[in-house]
């Protein structure tokens, strides 16, 4: 790599350099969204408000997946874009090297876990005897797609880090298209249901995954892959531990806060309020991978203006990607709340599944436009290095407000009780993590002329 795509970093406007680094990740998780909504759009028409229910059971799953995913990802590349600021190549190598062993030797090792106690799995995350069936085939079958998927997003982040974002975008592309190539001729053409999203799924990671590790076996590339850098060292798996920690932890809360909903709406509304929340979430989804983009976008800047002490810089690019954020969320939230019959016959024809999408995306959704500002500040502190900050700001949502809510909320409210715990928790979450960026940025300006920083 070119030391000048590393200057852009400390020298170009920041507005110019984060829509270059952005809008091919943006452009990249609009397409990875849109296939894996084509996917529930399929299941939901082609099979029924079952097959979406049981789709919505194996999130929790997912979201385990890829919490191991950017443990190493996110961790390793936020890591790789500190120590380029900072000028250090050889560590940087080193980090990429040991990410790779990391990734495929835990990828393995919860891939045969899940394999083992699938069902069991299942049903804590939700199902019962109506959705297991669909939930079951559907996961048993992506269950080997799921090293496929760590590899290829989680190297991903690499290739953006290390300056092609135009790269990084392709891989996107890439999976998106195959799925979408494949997903109806498995689907439909050779009847296989739900089992052939999967397979469908697999074959589109496993191709993209290819193209990522084509791309950094590459000698003409800075950070590639080279002999000596797959001994793991406990300071490097420690320092990706320490950052990845933040999105892991996100994740792996959100599994588990998915199977307590799952289980209430299971209760108060059954498994067509399962499915609800399956097409809620859907239409969530994309307006987050949007402002995922934008926060990948952000990442090595942020990182390599951190590394480099540029902290004007790094303000600058913060507050232009909450901004953005933010008016994203409030065109996500209008939709919401004055189409949602739009949104729920997308993904059914079923009268009664459609009542229920309604009214949860009317409640549900009608915070939501707070939620950029929390998912880019959660990333910011991510980016620099403060995974505890970035931790602790996922925790309290998920943790200390989302699940007690859950749980009390229904008793006075049934259903709409589950639903209007996500609008409370994302008020409350916001106004704590506006503190926290607020102390961070006062303490950046005492550090303006102090020698490093040390928290």
């Amino acid at each position: 790599m070119q030391a000048n795509q590393l200057r852009q970093f400390e020298t170009e406007p920041i507005g110019r350099l984060l829509l270059r680094y952005s809008i091919p990740a943006i452009v990249g998780n609009i397409v990875m969204a849109t296939y894996n909504i084509i996917d529930r759009i399929f299941i939901g028409q082609g099979v029924g408000p079952e097959a979406i229910a049981g789709l919505g059971i194996t999130f929790p799953v997912m979201n385990i997946s890829t919490a191991f995913g950017v443990l190493v990802g996110v961790g390793g590349s936020s890591r790789v874009s500190i120590l380029l600021g900072e000028k250090n190549y050889k560590m940087a190598q080193r980090v990429l090297g040991n990410a790779l062993v990391l990734t495929i030797g835990i990828a393995l090792a919860y891939i045969a876990c899940f394999a083992v106690f699938i069902d069991d799995f299942l049903y804590m995350f939700g199902a019962d005897e109506q959705t297991l069936p669909y939930a079951h085939d559907y996961l048993i079958y992506l269950l080997p797609g799921f090293l496929f998927i760590n590899l290829s997003y989680s190297f991903n982040n690499y290739i953006r880090s290390s300056g092609y974002p135009r790269k990084a975008m392709i891989t996107m592309f890439i999976g998106a298209v195959v799925n979408v190539i494949l997903d109806p001729i498995f689907i439909f053409g050779l009847n296989m249901g739900i089992k052939g999203a999967a397979i469908a799924t697999d074959i589109a990671m496993g191709v993209s995954m290819v193209w990522v590790m084509a791309h950094l076996s590459q000698e003409k590339h800075h950070l590639h892959f080279t002999r000596d850098i797959y001994k793991l060292q406990w300071g490097i798996v420690a320092s990706i531990f320490s950052i990845g920690a933040a999105p892991f932890l996100i994740n792996i809360t959100h599994s588990f806060v998915g199977a307590l909903i799952n289980h209430s709406l299971l209760r108060w509304g059954g498994y067509m309020a399962i499915a609800a929340a399956s097409i809620f979430n859907t239409f969530g989804q994309i307006l987050v991978m949007v402002i995922i983009g934008l926060c990948q976008g952000m990442q090595p800047i942020v990182g390599y203006n951190y590394g480099a002490r540029i902290f004007s810089r790094l303000r600058r690019t913060y507050t232009l990607t909450a901004a953005a954020a933010s008016a994203i969320c409030i065109v996500g939230t209008a939709i919401a709340l004055f189409c949602p019959t739009l949104i729920a016959r997308a993904f059914t024809a079923d009268d009664t599944l459609i009542d229920v999408t309604d009214n949860a995306l009317h409640i549900a959704m009608s915070m939501f436009w707070l939620v950029g500002f929390q998912i880019v500040s959660t990333n910011f502190f991510q980016s620099i290095g403060k995974a505890w900050k970035s931790i602790f700001l996922s925790l309290t949502r998920q943790i200390l407000f989302l699940i007690p809510l859950v749980l009390t909320v229904p008793l006075w409210l049934g259903l709409d009780g589950v639903w209007a715990s996500f609008a409370i928790s994302d008020v409350i979450s916001t106004i704590i993590t506006a503190a926290m960026i607020v102390a961070q940025f006062r303490y950046f300006t005492r550090l303006t002329t102090s020698p490093a920083p040390s928290t």
